[in-house]
């Protein structure tokens, strides 16, 4: 086999250990007591982690045409146009004044997709659930274990505190990256650079089945008006919600097209699905176009889709066609972890928690 072949999928590249049932059972206590605060803090029930949107849109996927047989596998098997749903949000499980500047997150709803499911993934929709880094900030789920007891044991400290170390770590992190490098930690505790939601790149970071072989999936940016604002400026001291301010601006006035890009596994030691903190070498294996994005002019925020969107809908990659079963160790916590956060919201706010139906959502 060639380097730039894609490796068939096997259900070996799995590789579970025996104690996920109860690094499992933790997370789910850790992320109650993250909901559990912000339920007493806020009077309503936000998600556990990547609380806070800052746009809710609807746009239109189309599957590109005359993609390559390894390319053309399950829902971009053929061409077709597909109903979308993005949520832009940031990652902490509290609702923060965007000054604490931490990673974002873009959650992608693709509405009306035939084709065998998932066991247990009801509907026909097709989600990906993505964030700006390449690679997850952790490479299995003990390990982000570790992390979310540190972010469930500050969920309830003081802005004022987590402003001043946002800061702190944003300065850190600008001197790092002005040598070359970066700390993806720094970054998730605060030391994201202030820089515009809209000129991001989004990562699927986890791979996940791709028909007959395996591949992790981008969301970039590929209109002008918004790779305008990859790397740009914005500042957002005393705009607690700049980010939303920024988003809803933008699609005031613009519309907004994205290439949906697949990346495939191509080398067992280069591209491993079990360690999730790894990038896979785009130099092996470059991400190509199988898709395009487009969301029209439209008012990004409203009562009626913080209704519908935010609070009504859970984005979760296990809503999938069984071509697109997501791999490792990460995506194995979030199956057990993403429905009770969803079930979490839906008892504690009377508002059920439900996958959009056959008929179009409205701007």
């Amino acid at each position: 086999m060639s380097a730039a072949s894609p490796i068939p999928y096997h259900p070996s590249v799995e590789q579970p250990r025996t104690d996920e049932d109860d690094i499992h059972a933790q997370m789910l206590a850790t992320f109650a007591k993250i909901q559990n605060t912000t339920f007493e803090d806020y009077g309503r029930a936000v998600r556990g982690v990547h609380a806070k949107a800052h746009g809710l849109l609807v746009g239109c996927l189309e599957v590109l045409d005359d993609l390559p047989p390894t390319l053309a596998q399950g829902l971009f098997a053929t061409p077709g146009s597909y109903e979308a749903v993005l949520r832009l949000s940031t990652n902490p499980g509290d609702i923060l004044d965007d000054s604490v500047s931490t990673p974002r997150g873009l959650a992608l709803k693709i509405i009306g997709v035939e084709g065998e499911r998932l066991e247990g993934a009801e509907g026909t929709t097709q989600d990906f659930v993505m964030a700006n880094a390449p690679a997850f900030t952790a490479p299995d789920d003990a390990a982000f274990l570790k992390s979310l007891k540190l972010l469930a044991a500050t969920t309830d400290t003081p802005q004022v505190f987590k402003k001043a170390f946002s800061a702190v770590l944003r300065g850190v992190e600008t001197v790092l990256e002005s040598l070359g490098t970066k700390s993806p930690t720094l970054i998730s505790l605060g030391g994201h650079p202030e820089t515009h939601i809209l000129g991001e790149t989004f990562y699927s970071q986890v791979p996940l089945r791709w028909g007959d072989y395996v591949a992790k999936v981008a969301l970039a940016p590929v209109s002008p008006e918004l790779t305008a604002l990859t790397g740009a400026s914005l500042t957002v001291n005393g705009k607690p919600d700049g980010l939303r301010e920024a988003v809803t601006g933008f699609f005031a006035e613009h519309e907004g097209v994205w290439e949906l890009r697949a990346q495939l596994r191509t080398d067992e030691e280069t591209m491993p699905v079990e360690d999730a903190a790894k990038p896979w070498p785009e130099k092996q294996s470059p991400y190509v176009a199988v898709a395009r994005l487009t969301v029209p002019r439209q008012d990004a925020w409203s009562e009626d889709k913080v209704r519908r969107i935010d609070d009504g809908f859970a984005f979760n990659p296990w809503h999938a066609l069984a071509a697109h079963r997501p791999l490792g160790s990460i995506m194995r916590a979030r199956r057990a972890a993403y429905p009770a956060s969803a079930g979490f919201r839906a008892e504690h706010s009377g508002c059920p928690i439900h996958e959009p139906g056959g008929s179009r959502l409205s701007n």
